[in-house]
């Protein structure tokens, strides 16, 4: 008998080298296939937004007096020194004429004409203080005339608010309109009295002469210490009233323009704790050229502010300190706020003024190009007035590799 040879079936290794084909086209598939783009995602919120100025400032005395010698002569030595405090006719220094020519008539006419034009300084500061009454009269008579319309519904809070702050303004204005006044009157009175003992000068030992503080203050600096024979009108001390700071910015043109009497005012990193309040009292009217570090010309407007906070919050601080103050220029309540680093603008088309901005924000897994409005933005968030809702997770910092449809996967910090 023969015998029937079974040769094996090639079913199995077919099979077996097809699913291992499948399985190298899926591998491949698989590493070729785009990855999702890893993203960091925030909530667009619903708040208050606030857009602010910043800008670099210096503290300066509000009121400053330099005590010079209403004439010429041999001075004492000066026993004052920096910080302290002199009373408002105080003696500050002695002149004792040394030379007969302080007799003649030459040094008469020089001390008469010194009296005439401390008179007319005085008429000019009285003449100041009766235009800031004016004012203060008439801040005040706006401010209740904004209050009764504020009752009747006709005039907004905000109005009603910069009435009365323009009267405060008005007020402060006059209190320095009649410092003023009360200084020129010294003036007058010193300036009087150095006429009297040129003329009536003994023909014996020379009297000596006592300057007086025109105001209460402290020493800020004494500009002439040693004995010495000065000049007429030569500065011998420097005073000032420290509890009469005011911050000074300046502010390119084009950021002043936004700045409000009464803004409120937030002055950092003076060296305390916390931040100081403050209240804008004048924008300058006329701006002056300055030259940045980097050699460019720019045009800035000079910004005064009040220090509201207690003055036991900002005792140490003086004359010329460097401080930084945020100027709040708008504020709206009940936004849309989005982190100003999710906006980007969009790429112009025909017939636009190249102002479209848009954000990506995440729907299921795919990234989602959405054109916005924008209100207002500043260094931390942006207002968006139209096209996005409360609630949506937009990509902050989008790579380039994010694009409408994309898939991304949201980075987990």
């Amino acid at each position: 008998m023969m015998k029937t040879l079974k040769l094996p079936s090639l079913r199995p290794a077919w099979l077996a080298g097809g699913a291992a084909t499948l399985g190298a086209v899926a591998v491949l598939a698989w590493a070729f296939m785009p990855r999702p783009v890893e993203v960091e995602v925030a909530a667009a919120v619903t708040g208050r937004f606030e857009a602010t100025v910043e800008e670099d400032a210096k503290t300066r005395l509000r009121d400053r007096y330099v005590v010079s010698a209403p004439l010429a002569g041999q001075l004492a030595r000066i026993g004052l020194r920096e910080g302290d405090t002199v009373a408002a006719g105080a003696v500050v220094a002695l002149l004792t004429p040394v030379l007969s020519p302080m007799l003649d008539e030459r040094t008469r006419r020089e001390q008469q004409a010194r009296l005439e034009v401390t008179e007319a300084q005085l008429q000019r500061a009285g003449a100041r203080r009766e235009g800031a009454r004016v004012a203060l009269l008439q801040a005040r008579n706006d401010a209740q005339r904004s209050e009764q319309l504020a009752k009747q519904g006709f005039v907004s809070a905000t109005r009603l608010e910069s009435d009365r702050l323009a009267a405060l303004a008005a007020q402060k204005e006059l209190d320095a309109a009649s410092s003023d006044r009360s200084a020129a009157g010294h003036e007058v009175e010193q300036a009087r009295a150095a006429l009297g003992a040129v003329r009536n000068a003994p023909a014996g030992a020379p009297r000596a002469f006592a300057v007086r503080s025109p105001v209460s203050a402290r020493v800020l600096r004494v500009v002439q210490a040693s004995e010495a024979t000065v000049a007429l009108g030569a500065p011998l001390v420097e005073l000032g009233d420290v509890a009469g700071l005011e911050v000074v910015a300046e502010l390119l043109t084009t950021d002043a323009l936004q700045v409000r009497t009464g803004a409120p005012v937030a002055i950092e990193h003076w060296g305390g704790e916390t931040a100081l309040r403050g209240r804008v009292r004048l924008v300058e009217p006329g701006a002056f050229t300055k030259v940045s570090a980097l050699g460019v010309e720019e045009q800035r407007v000079r910004v005064l502010v009040d220090l509201a906070s207690p003055p036991a919050e900002w005792s140490a601080l003086g004359d010329g300190y460097r401080v930084t103050v945020r100027i709040l220029t708008m504020a709206k309540d009940g936004v849309t706020k989005v982190p100003v680093s999710a906006v980007f603008p969009l790429p112009s088309s025909p017939g636009s003024d190249g102002s479209r901005m848009g954000v990506f924000i995440v729907e299921g897994s795919r990234a989602r190009l959405v054109p916005v409005a924008l209100g207002a933005r500043n260094a931390a968030e942006a207002w968006v007035r139209e096209g996005l809702p409360a609630g949506a997770r937009v990509i902050v910092y989008p790579p380039p590799a994010v694009a409408d449809g994309v898939r991304v996967k949201v980075r987990v910090v």
